[in-house]
Order: structure tokens, then C-alpha cells, then sequence
């Protein structure tokens, strides 16, 4: 009977020790499984931090560069069109630079009725105050009316190109408004006078008195007015 209990116990003991030994190895296990799961798990989870940074910085980067672009882009666009009017402004305004033709607006006109050569005007062009500007153009644009008949013939006399007008200084031209004999003609009281055929802005003077009107004539400009007493040569 003590042999019995005693092997028994015996089977029960190496049982319990095997139980025990499994345990042991199953514990080992399941904590080397867990390691390896945690090991692989935290690469992973780092390459998504890893990316995610780096995508958030890039696109990041991107925006802010984009708007320090447009910024830029702006602040030239302005400063640039800012020292374009400037310099347009300061290059069309006034009338005082040297080289530049006179307009017939530039002047000032005065007429005077001449007794030499039969009777002429003698007409003064003096620049406008604060003006400095040449007669580019050696003869005057004249006519008496808007008719073809009205319009001076230039007889070519006097002449110097260019003369300068600004402060006192003055040109001449003569217009005789009669070169025939006959009792034909027109009377007017204005003429019409322009530094250019094609002036935009002529000026329309008062006569000292009316003028019969055939066949005109007009000198060149001269700064001596000698030599615009106007003939037919």
C-alpha cells in the first residue's frame, strides 16, 4: 500500500514539474512574441511619424514661399510703375528744355500794317513767358479764310533755321494779302497764322485793318526784319 502512495506521489511530483517547466517555456515565449511585436511596431510607427513630419514641412514650406513670392512680385510691380509715371511726368511737363520745337501755342503774335512794297503786315512771334523753343520750320502756314485762294504762297525770302525765342527775343515774317493789279479780291478781317501745315492749335489774329485779299504772299521767319518786306521777284 506505501508503495503505491509513495509512486503516486512520485508521478505527481514529475507531473507538477513538467506543468511547471511548460509554463516557464510558454512564458518565455509570449514575452519574446510581445518584444518582437513592440520592435516591429515602434519602426513603423516612427517611418509614420518620420513622414508625416516631412509632409507637413513640405507643404508648409511651399505656402510660405509662395506668399513671400507674391509679396515680392507686388512690391516691384508698384515701385516699378511708381518710377515710370515719375519720369513720364517730369518729361512732358513744361516747356522750358532746349531743342524743342515751338507750337504755335508756344507764341505770342502781333500784328502791324507796313506801308513798304505796297502795303503788308508784319506779324512778331515772341515765346510765352517761361518758354525756350526753336522754329524748326523756316516758313509760316498762312491763309486768309479756310478757301485754297486764301491760303499766302511762300516767296522765300529772309530765312535762318532754326532761330531760338525765349525771353525777348523775337522772329518776323512778312504777308502782303494783294499781289495782283486788278480790283479782284476779298476783304478779311483775321488771318490765320501756324508754325506747320498740319499745327493743331493755329492761331487766328485780329487784322489792324481789312484786308483786300488776292493772290498773298509770306516771307520766311527772320530775327531782321529787313528782310521780310514781301515781293515778287
Amino acid at each position: 500500500m506505501r508503495s503505491r502512495l509513495a509512486a503516486r506521489s512520485a508521478r505527481l511530483v514529475l507531473a507538477a514539474a513538467a506543468v511547471t517547466a511548460l509554463a516557464a517555456t510558454t512564458t518565455a515565449c509570449n514575452n519574446d512574441d510581445t518584444a518582437d511585436a513592440g520592435s516591429s511596431a515602434t519602426p513603423s510607427a516612427a517611418a509614420s511619424a518620420g513622414s508625416g513630419g516631412s509632409d507637413t514641412s513640405s507643404s508648409g514650406s511651399p505656402s510660405a514661399g509662395s506668399s513671400a513670392g507674391g509679396s515680392n512680385s507686388s512690391g516691384s510691380t508698384d515701385k516699378t510703375g511708381s518710377g515710370d509715371d515719375g519720369k513720364t511726368g517730369s518729361g512732358d511737363g513744361g516747356k522750358s528744355g532746349y531743342g524743342q520745337s515751338c507750337g504755335t501755342n508756344d507764341l505770342d503774335f502781333t500784328v502791324t500794317s507796313e506801308s513798304q512794297a505796297g502795303g503788308y503786315y508784319q506779324v512778331t512771334a515772341k515765346a510765352k513767358s517761361g518758354i525756350t523753343c526753336y522754329l524748326d520750320v523756316n516758313t509760316p502756314s498762312v491763309s486768309f479764310g479756310s478757301g485754297a485762294d486764301g491760303v499766302a504762297s511762300p516767296v522765300g525770302q529772309g530765312g535762318e533755321d532754326p532761330i531760338k525765342l525765349t525771353g525777348s527775343a523775337v522772329a518776323y515774317t512778312g504777308i502782303s494779302p494783294k499781289t495782283t493789279k486788278s480790283n479782284a479780291g476779298k476783304e478779311f478781317e483775321n488771318v490765320i497764322i501756324a508754325l506747320t501745315d498740319n499745327d493743331p492749335n493755329p492761331a487766328e489774329l485780329k487784322l489792324p485793318d481789312t484786308a483786300n485779299v488776292d493772290k498773298p504772299i509770306v516771307t520766311n521767319w527772320s530775327t531782321n526784319r529787313a528782310e521780310t518786306v514781301p515781293v515778287i521777284v
